[in-house]
């Protein structure tokens, strides 16, 4: 039976009290801890960076998933691995060498993940889908939690999944935007192995609740 894996974003915990928030979730059924980090540039947004990566491995009991968001990944992807990072995804659009930058992130034992925006075509990674161990599809436009999913997403989904069954390749596919439980199901069902959902686990009055009905457990 296919694993339905949820990747809490953290860009939607309380920030005053984010020790707390990160011990739930070790008690909960989340399988990582999803870490966006946004620089202004890339995305018209600033989120937090080192300091809190560190703050968070330091409590957290699950794999920490750390998006960069930020141009030229490249000149960051050791320190973070460094940090306690067990996935660093980049993406596509923000780096010039995304081959050699994907291996600098593979040398330090680390998952490497690419990431595509909405409007970046799944054919962008055909040349790269081998060599990386995630593939994170934006089912909104990247900078803000909350936003509408994309539907586009779904077809983008089917592409990617043969796409991955031609290749040979053993990367998951992971889900980021618009996560809830209106739309999980179908998105597991659509191909999606891990889906990252901040805004309906982080609002939701009981979040370890929410995370298992995103499993299909609640």
């Amino acid at each position: 039976m296919k694993q339905k894996l949820i990747s809490p974003s953290l860009l939607s915990a309380d920030f005053a009290n984010l020790e707390r928030d990160v011990k739930m979730l070790n008690e909960s059924s989340a399988d990582f801890i999803h870490l966006d980090i946004m620089d202004g540039v890339f995305v018209p947004n600033i989120s937090f960076g080192m300091p809190v990566v560190e703050a968070v491995s330091r409590h957290s009991e699950k794999p920490l998933d750390v998006h960069l968001m930020i141009v030229e990944p490249e000149r960051y992807t050791e320190q973070f691995a460094r940090l306690g990072a067990n996935v660093i995804t980049i993406h596509q659009e923000a780096t010039r060498h995304l081959h050699r930058a994907v291996q600098q992130i593979k040398a330090r034992k680390v998952k490497a993940g690419v990431s595509i925006n909405p409007a970046t075509p799944v054919s962008s990674l055909e040349d790269i889908i081998a060599d990386i161990d995630l593939v994170l599809v934006m089912s909104v436009n990247p900078g803000f939690g909350g936003q509408a999913f994309i539907d586009n997403t779904y077809k983008k989904l089917a592409r990617l999944r043969e796409m991955i069954e031609l290749s040979g390749s053993k990367a998951l596919i992971e889900v980021d935007g618009g996560v809830n439980d209106r739309n999980a199901a179908a998105l597991f069902d659509a191909g999606a192995d891990i889906l990252v959902a901040g805004n309906y686990v982080f609002k939701s009055p009981d979040p370890k609740a929410a995370i298992d009905l995103l499993k299909g457990q609640g």
